[in-house]
């Protein structure tokens, strides 16, 4: 790991924990039903369960917004996010704090991210172009980047390789990806998952990755109280949601138990 890196988890054990909050849907969403404070509900009991079972960090994410916006987000989006997010920081206990905003706003999350003391951001396409179900995605590193500068803001990017639901535009490997990102795209850590959410992250992947660049690997996808160990001698990081689900699903609430249990297996994989 970077030094950078385990600035952002300074508590972290071995491997960190990122548990992902997949936010209700907000206002301007199609399923958003006007109710505000079940938002903020709901992020706050996760926020809690995350927070007393050990998680070494929370990334916030607009998983209810279906379906995304190619890049810009509405301002309510960004107003929504940032004054949840604000609450979720307000309970944690040393924990770091990450901002991901769907599909591909990095500029919004970004300004959340310097708004309310989030320490990263995850971006899924950071450089190049890639067709996504909301169609071709070009991105904006040097914006992103530049934002972040002028905003005298302590924020990291942790970056997708080949990132699930979606194909690059050029057909890129992903090794190719993986160096440009490393060398060029003055990222802090690069995310790997499988074809979709909750889809298990191939180790053939990691192991390209790893071969092609110097910085933490993160998985981004599949990761379960199943198969976690296997992917301990592949990666520096697991980004954690639909495992931490009732029965699994990403579109439910978060199981205490589930996450509890996980995390005793982080305890002691990392002993």
């Amino acid at each position: 790991m970077t030094p950078q890196f385990r600035q952002i988890f300074p508590q972290a054990s071995s491997r960190p924990v990122i548990a992902v909050i997949h936010l209700l849907p907000l206002p301007g969403a199609p399923r958003y039903d006007g109710n505000l404070d079940a938002v903020y509900d709901r992020a706050l009991r996760e926020a809690k369960i995350f927070v007393d079972a050990g998680v070494d960090s929370i990334i916030i994410e607009n998983f209810g917004d279906i379906p995304f916006y190619t890049d810009r987000v509405p301002h309510e989006t960004v107003a929504a996010m940032a004054a949840v997010s604000r609450e979720v920081k307000n309970v944690l206990q040393g924990q770091s704090l990450g901002i991901n905003v769907l599909r591909n706003d990095a500029s919004a999350a970004v300004a959340i991210a310097a708004a309310v003391g989030a320490e990263y951001i995850r971006v899924n396409i950071h450089m190049g172009a890639a067709v996504t179900d909301q169609g071709i995605i070009q991105t904006r590193a040097w914006e992103t980047l530049r934002l972040i500068s002028n905003l005298r803001a302590k924020i990291s990017v942790f970056a997708d390789v080949a990132v699930k639901h979606a194909v690059p535009l050029a057909g890129m490997a992903i090794e190719q990806e993986a160096r440009d990102l490393a060398e060029r795209g003055m990222v802090e850590g690069l995310i790997v998952s499988g074809s979709g959410t909750g889809h298990p992250t191939d180790e053939k992947d990691l192991i390209k990755v790893r071969q092609n660049s110097h910085l933490p690997i993160l998985i981004g996808s599949g990761v379960t109280h199943e198969n976690v160990e296997s992917y301990f001698p592949l990666a520096d990081a697991f980004i954690v949601g639909s495992c931490f689900k009732e029965g699994g699903l990403a579109q439910n609430g978060v199981d205490a138990k589930r996450v509890n249990d996980f995390m005793e297996i982080i305890r002691k994989r990392s002993k």
